[in-house]
């Protein structure tokens, strides 16, 4: 049997404002890691055999 989540803590005061700031404003992702990233979908698109 699986144990129960518990409750998320809430995000208060300076905590919540550099939360939102980290968040809103996404890092740039490199060129080689999206390419790593491509390569290895494409791997798993290949060896995947689902039928629909």
């Amino acid at each position: 049997m699986a144990r129960p989540i518990k409750e998320t803590p809430e995000l208060r005061g300076k905590d919540a404002i550099r939360f939102e700031t980290l968040i809103s404003i996404p890092k740039p992702v490199s060129i080689e890691d999206k390419e790593r990233a491509r390569k290895a979908y494409e791997v798993m698109k290949n060896i995947s055999n689902f039928q629909w």
